[in-house]
């Protein structure tokens, strides 16, 4: 204490001094000296002060009001055990159970008759269009809603006619036209706000509507293209292929290619027994062990969704922009940090939302339709999708994928009405981890009794 208080005089008496030596200097005139007397007095103030002083108002790292990001290590650490916990599951089922996954059967998945592959030939001929002349608005039209359903109808029809497509080539290929059906109604949209502002004397369009935005370096160096410079098959064709679905008649594009991200991208993207053993308590109604069994494919399950999803929402499109050089890398936001329903359906697939804000629930705004009737359609739009692609490749109609989307109404209203950050993000995991492997075995129980005759031991 006396030491403190020793101290403490110092600085009462070294302030005094400086500012005595202020006004002196001030009424004297003597600056050189007493500016060099003054400035090795507010430097030993400083050091006092920094050495007696060790606290200040801060938050801990780990609390949110910190502002601290950086959890860097944080993910390594997760990785590492990750890694080491995998590994050593992989070892003790390979040592208990050895090889259970057979590579033909895999590759029958894909393959089934190793000389005809009408999945691949689907996808291939979709490629492969025709031009047309000048026509007129209405006749296009006709020849365009000819087209869209075509392009949903023709592979369903396939698809169900055709025994040699498998499960997985038939959803491979419906998913592809599914692609190309969003992206050519965007096409179409686009295009006729492009000739109604023509018609408004409009002389130029360097972006859409529905997305301005101010030029960027890299785009300012490229030429813009204004309506209906637009109109080639080199411009449909690069859209087709670009990770978008909406179109646009000047896109972002990046200055060059950068090899190494693109090899990392490479990289990343090549990087049955509980299912089997489901089916008894399934078929028994062992609701017991019907729970179990879920709960047991609970987390495989939404690992490989979260496999998936970094596989092809960063590292498959990403590599496809970097190779078009393609700017908009925006393919998700955080949807991890959901606290509702509504906005994990916002953020995590980020072309599916755009297209449907932009073509599908702000023309339903705009007609007078209201925001939940809106909502409510888009829903129902996408249950249908997700139906399309999962009950036309499994060859039965059982609609759990399509009462499952539209099961997240509710379930939004009450996450959003009832619960709240954490509370509410944990909500959005549950529906995550639960719900998915719920319509899982629906449609693997299905499956399995149409397909799979003659019994055998589910155990």
């Amino acid at each position: 204490l006396i030491t403190h208080m020793k101290r403490y005089s110092i600085l009462i008496i070294l302030w005094w001094v400086t500012i005595c030596s202020k006004f002196w200097k001030l009424s004297c005139g003597e600056g050189l000296r007493w500016n060099k007397l003054i400035h090795r007095c507010c430097n030993r103030i400083r050091s006092l002060l920094l050495f007696m002083s060790c606290h200040k108002l801060q938050e801990s790292m780990l609390s949110s009001a910190s502002g601290f990001k950086n959890y860097r290590g944080i993910l390594n650490w997760c990785v590492v055990m990750l890694v080491l916990s995998n590994a050593r599951l992989f070892l003790e089922n390979l040592l208990r159970y050895g090889i259970l996954v057979d590579p033909i059967q895999v590759v029958s998945l894909f393959l089934k008759d190793p000389y005809s592959w009408p999945a691949a030939c689907l996808v291939i001929g979709m490629y492969f269009k025709g031009r047309l002349g000048s026509i007129s608005e209405k006749v296009g039209l006709l020849i365009y809603i000819f087209n869209l359903t075509v392009i949903l109808c023709f592979p369903m029809v396939v698809v169900l006619k055709l025994p040699s497509i498998t499960p997985v080539g038939g959803a491979f290929a419906l998913g592809v036209y599914t692609i190309l059906f969003l992206k050519l109604y965007s096409y179409k949209d686009v295009n006729r706000w492009c000739r109604e502002r023509t018609q408004v004397k409009a002389r130029s369009l360097s972006r859409s509507l529905s997305c301005p935005s101010s030029p960027s370096v890299s785009s300012r160096m490229q030429s813009h293209v204004s309506y209906p410079g637009n109109l080639s098959l080199r411009d449909m064709y690069y859209f087709v292929f670009a990770p978008t679905l909406c179109y646009e008649l000047n896109f972002p594009r990046s200055e060059s290619i950068r090899m190494g991200f693109l090899l990392r991208r490479l990289f990343e993207m090549w990087m049955v027994p509980i299912i089997r053993s489901s089916m008894k308590p399934l078929q028994e109604m062992d609701y017991s062990r019907m729970t179990e069994r879920l709960l047991r494919l609970a987390v495989p399950n939404h690992l490989i969704w979260l496999i998936f999803f970094y596989c092809f929402f960063h590292s498959s499109m990403n590599f496809v922009a970097e190779l078009l050089r393609f700017g908009d890398r925006e393919f998700y936001r955080d949807w991890w940090n959901s606290e509702t329903i509504t906005y994990f359906w916002q953020n995590w697939n980020i072309p599916v939302h755009k297209w449907c804000l932009r073509h599908f629930y702000k023309p339903l705004l705009r007609i007078g339709a209201g925001k939940l009737l809106s909502q409510s359609a888009v829903f129902f739009a996408s249950a249908f999708f997700h139906e399309y692609l999962v009950s036309v490749p499994l060859r039965m109609f059982r609609l759990w994928a399509f009462m499952g989307m539209m099961a997240q109404l509710p379930l939004a209203w009450f996450v959003a009405r009832f619960l709240r950050g954490n509370y509410g993000n944990a909500a959005v995991w549950l529906s995550l981890i639960i719900g998915q492997p719920i319509a899982v075995l629906m449609y693997v129980h299905d499956y399995y009794v149409t397909h799979c005759t003659g019994g055998g031991d589910y155990n």
